[in-house]
């Protein structure tokens, strides 16, 4: 297989390897905001209101959920004031709450945005007292859950992309350099033969034919233009050299330059 074609294996694969990477990143986005998602999965809490959950040890997000109509406005959910105490069980530590305000993910009328992210030393039932200036939201909560377990496939696909397009960029530089070192070889009337596939009939193969005696032969400048063309179509049809060059070629060597 000649350097040209694994050139341009090469970078059809890089090509699509990108395709798929940009589907990809943007499947998995809408997978990890809208369905694996867990912003309440441990349950929620009136604001102002209290209220007693299980939370398990770890990273618990705490996230404002609201009823929106229209969408938010300018296409992001207001964050209020807001204020919570979470009380630990009896011999257990003050979960640490660190504010990590994220993106609103609105489905349908339904809205939510990251508003902390709380540090859980122990699994038990934690006693939660909610407050805030939530005027104008409808039926306003927080809401105690976890983030997607599969946010790692956006960087998967990110990373994938990065690698298709260094692919792209080598794959290009191949396939000039094949192409300058095809049209050097023929201009310097020496074809470079790697960049043709070569014809053997299976008889030719199995057979070796019987060289006659040959008397020396001088060209003649018909013959040495006849096979000056064979070689400038066999660049043509390899994909070394494109028509138009063809074309600018085979009119020197006719015009016998």
């Amino acid at each position: 297989m000649s350097s040209r074609r694994l050139a341009r294996i090469s970078l059809a694969g890089a090509i699509v390897l990108m395709v798929v990477a940009v589907g990809g990143f943007i499947a998995s986005l809408v997978l990890n905001r809208l369905f694996l998602d867990k912003y309440n999965a441990y349950g929620e809490v009136a604001i102002p209101g209290s209220g007693s959950l299980y939370l398990p040890a770890g990273e618990v997000t705490i996230n404002l959920h609201t009823v929106v109509i229209g969408g938010p406005n300018g296409g992001g959910l207001p964050v209020p004031p807001l204020g919570i105490t979470i009380s630990p069980p009896d011999g257990v530590a003050q979960p640490v709450v660190m504010e990590n305000i994220g993106s609103t993910t609105t489905v349908n009328n339904d809205a939510h945005v990251r508003v902390w992210v709380a540090q859980i030393p122990a699994a038990g039932t934690y006693n939660i007292i909610t407050d805030g200036k939530v005027n104008g939201f409808i039926d306003p909560r927080l809401a105690f859950g976890h983030k997607s377990s599969h946010s790692f496939l956006v960087w998967l696909f990110v990373i994938m992309f990065i690698v298709g397009l260094v692919d792209s960029i080598i794959s290009s530089s191949w396939l000039a350099r094949t192409r300058r070192k095809a049209a050097a070889a023929f201009m310097a009337g020496v074809p470079d033969f790697s960049l043709v596939a070569p014809t053997v009939s299976p008889t030719a193969a199995m057979t070796t034919p019987e060289v006659p005696p040959t008397t020396a032969y001088e060209p003649t400048d018909d013959g040495v233009r006849l096979e000056r063309l064979k070689t400038l179509a066999a660049l043509r049809d390899s994909g070394a050299l494109t028509q138009a060059e063809f074309e600018t070629e085979k009119r020197r060597i006719l015009e016998g330059h």
